[in-house]
């Protein structure tokens, strides 16, 4: 298994720029991401919030959790409100309204106002090379609303929109796959990462805000109260998520992959799926289907990083 340095030295900032206090669920693999992922982006930033769970969670009024500037939108210009807020920072410089100096701009949303809602507004600030980060924080469904189904949903889990009964297993679709349409736009940086490696996580943030231009990063965000599951288990799930191949980390730098961690044997899927209500209801069968479905997947990623595959 490559060495993600896990264990390795790093000086983190102290100072938290997602700050405590919020009310996020117990176990909320989200809130993780968001703190680790806030932490390298550094103070000299604007984030964009697409309606969501990280809005309700962390903006109560007269209250915030947010020690940066912060604006919320909504879940389908989350992409358009970041790009203008880029053109007008420049513009504000040019003018001499404001120093000259980098101030990133980083949107964030869930799959939800990612691969569904927001599509059309991301798909056009990425092809206008727009210098900004968008992160998808993948909870794999609409959590904040009431579990719904999105196009991020695992093909066979059970939400309140794609319920298990005698007519369905439940989702009904594979998952989108998002990284590889951001790797379509021709932009500099795509990457995969996981709270659980945090480490890689924040590296690769640092990396996506050092780009001339749009970066996209998917981030593997565990949800115990819409997966039903235990919320000691995140760190785990999200490890077991990357040791299965469901989530592979891997990078995409001017169109040439690289895989951040390869698993030369992956993990029986049953050990991620079986700490997981949300997969209960599935057969032997239709786990193997689903199985077969993720090591044909994470192969073709790997191909890509070892130049096997045309990307």
């Amino acid at each position: 298994m490559e060495n993600l340095n896990v264990y390795a030295p790093r000086l983190i900032p102290k100072e938290e720029a997602f700050a405590p206090g919020h009310r996020a669920c117990i176990g909320c693999g989200e809130v993780l991401a968001v703190r680790l992922a806030t932490k390298a982006m550094g103070k000299n930033v604007v984030v964009v919030n697409a309606t969501g769970c990280m809005e309700i969670i962390a903006s109560q009024i007269p209250n915030t959790s947010w020690n940066v500037p912060w604006i919320h939108t909504l879940f389908e210009n989350t992409a358009a409100v970041a790009s203008g807020v880029e053109s007008g920072l420049k513009a504000m410089m040019r003018k001499g309204r404001i120093p000259q100096e980098e101030i990133n701009v980083a949107a964030i949303a869930g799959d939800g106002a990612t691969l569904d809602i927001g599509l059309q507004a991301l798909s056009g600030a990425m092809e206008r090379g727009h210098k900004f980060l968008y992160i998808c924080f993948d909870n794999e469904a609409y959590m904040n609303t009431g579990v719904q189904r999105s196009s991020s949903t695992p093909f066979g889990a059970t939400t309140t929109t794609s319920p298990s009964g005698k007519q369905s297993q439940g989702q009904f679709s594979w998952k989108k796959d998002m990284p590889a349409i951001a790797v379509a736009h021709n932009i500099p940086y795509v990457a995969t990462a996981c709270p659980s490696y945090p480490f890689d996580m924040m590296d690769k943030v640092k990396k996506a805000m050092n780009v001339q231009g749009p970066s996209y990063i998917q981030i593997f965000s565990v949800c115990p109260t819409g997966w039903r599951c235990a919320g000691d288990l995140t760190v785990r799930l999200g490890r077991l998520a990357v040791e299965t191949g469901v989530f592979p980390l891997y990078e995409v730098e001017n169109g040439k992959y690289k895989m951040s961690m390869d698993v030369p044997k992956l993990k029986p899927l049953t050990d991620y799926t079986k700490l997981q209500g949300r997969f209960r209801h599935l057969t032997p069968e239709t786990l193997s289907q689903i199985e077969a479905k993720v090591v044909e997947k994470y192969n073709e990623i790997k191909a890509k990083a070892n130049g096997e595959v045309c990307a």
